[in-house]
């Protein structure tokens, strides 16, 4: 083959490779975009719930208490963990700490901690990270005796 030919097919394959590369990675973005999407709207319904619950005169306290559980440990300190923590101030519900990634970080009223450190005992720990339940309760199963609970099934079951 000659050298043009050798050039112009060189420029075809590393065109394309680029072009290739450059679709997996927009594939990718709109994956992630997604994927956040949908977590933000799970929330947004989740919340749009415990809105309208609040309208009927209930508070989430009721729920602890009719299930037994008066100590509890709130893991997420995000948006409805901070709700969750707020919701409970003034009722009978113990918040024994928070667990969060950012534990050090948080300057919150209650004690904080990572899930690598101990967990004190509780009556129940009530995950706020709701669209990643699943993989947290498997962390956790192992290191607590105390039921794990979804922020999601306790706002919908009131």
């Amino acid at each position: 083959m000659n050298k043009g030919i050798i050039a112009v097919l060189s420029a075809v394959v590393g065109a394309s490779s680029g072009a290739a590369a450059m679709e997996m990675k927009r594939v990718k973005d709109v994956k992630e975009k997604k994927a956040l999407s949908d977590k933000h709207l799970k929330m947004f319904k989740m919340m749009d719930h415990w809105v309208g619950v609040k309208q009927e005169g209930k508070n989430l306290a009721e729920y602890f208490t009719a299930n037994g559980y008066r100590k509890i440990i709130i893991y997420g300190m995000h948006y409805i963990g901070e709700r969750l923590i707020e919701e409970l101030k003034g009722t009978d519900i113990e918040i024994v700490c928070g667990i969060d990634k950012n534990a050090q970080a948080l300057f919150m009223d209650i004690n904080m901690i990572t899930k690598e450190e101990t967990i004190p005992e509780a009556d129940v720990i009530v995950v706020t990270a709701i669209s990643f339940f699943d993989e947290i309760e498997e962390e956790l199963r192992n290191k607590v005796s105390c039921p794990i609970i979804s922020m999601e099934d306790v706002v919908y079951e009131l």
